[in-house]
């Protein structure tokens, strides 16, 4: 791997994420790299500066937080095809991260990076428009807007500063009706989404190395609504069904994208580009991560497996 221009983005307000930061930066720059730092966090987003200074020539992203700031970068560098190196420096549960034990001698994952002793994961993102379909309605609104990424999830569902609003919404698969939804909003997931917002909402857990959608409503004034998962080449539409509600946003990975008013729907697809992350481990095993990142603890009786060798 040829490393000349890097970034480095690290958790705003961390002192840790900074330390690290600039002693990374040093390094680097030891090596001959160019390298530009920057926080990243719900008040900072450093990668309109970073793409804007390198000319988007970006051979390396260093990310220095938890899943949310791991997030933010793949939504700016997937389409530039930008590998990412993410550590867990002042994140929290860190799904998509190395931890800060596995990456202590930082000189030495250089030369790795260097020798190209490191794997490429890729993983599914999707994309989401905003498209008008009552043209007397919507243009006055607003504008078609889009494409919008995601590593996690869409999220369709209102936002409201004085009242807790409740969406009424309609799902379309490829062009066909399968269901209306009166509740808190639907959440479209890729797999790495479906341990985050779509398993606290009782949705499906795929494999992250799996292609596919999961639909799950957030709390449906129904029994029989249930999550549904599609395969990956399929187009999601989700219609808003009220003519005076103008609270509707449509969310990417936790984030406002933008409103989404009477007279637009929202079509999501795979998209085109994935995210590129960095493995380091030699050994990661998938059901491990669930087991400690959520905790998993089993029957309450444990038995042992007298029959496993």
């Amino acid at each position: 791997m040829k490393i000349r221009k890097a970034i480095i983005a690290y958790k705003s307000g961390s002192q840790i994420g900074k330390m690290w930061a600039e002693r990374c930066s040093c390094e680097l720059e030891e090596l001959g790299v160019k390298v530009l730092i920057g926080p990243t966090g719900a008040t900072d987003n450093p990668y309109p500066v970073f793409l804007e200074s390198m000319h988007q020539e970006i051979d390396l992203a260093v990310v220095l937080g938890g899943d949310g700031a791991t997030l933010g970068a793949a939504r700016y560098l997937a389409r530039l095809q930008v590998p990412i190196l993410a550590i867990n420096v002042g994140g929290h549960l860190g799904f998509l991260t190395h931890s800060i034990e596995e990456c202590g001698n930082t000189k030495e994952i250089w030369e790795r990076l260097l020798s190209d002793r490191f794997a490429i994961e890729r993983r599914m993102m999707l994309e989401a428009r905003v498209i008008n379909v009552d043209e007397g309605l919507g243009s006055r609104m607003g504008q078609p807007c889009g494409p919008f990424l995601c590593l996690n999830e869409m999220c369709v569902k209102p936002a409201s500063p004085d009242r807790m609003v409740t969406a009424s919404l309609e799902l379309e698969i490829d062009g066909e009706v399968v269901d209306q939804y009166h509740g808190d909003g639907l959440i479209v997931a890729t797999p790495t989404g479906s341990t985050s917002y779509t398993v606290a909402a009782n949705g499906p857990i795929v494999h992250s190395g799996m292609h596919a959608i999961a639909i799950t409503p957030i709390c449906p004034l129904s029994l029989s609504s249930r999550a549904i998962v599609i395969p990956p080449k399929l187009t999601v539409s989700i219609w808003s069904l009220t003519t005076d509600d103008f609270s509707l946003k449509l969310w990417t990975d936790g984030v406002i994208a933008t409103s989404v008013f009477p007279g637009q729907r929202v079509d999501i697809r795979m998209s085109d580009c994935q995210a590129q992350f960095i493995v380091l481990r030699e050994e990661y095993s998938y059901y491990q991560a669930l087991r400690q990142k959520l905790l998993w603890t089993g029957a309450r009786v444990r038995y042992p497996n007298q029959y496993r060798p």
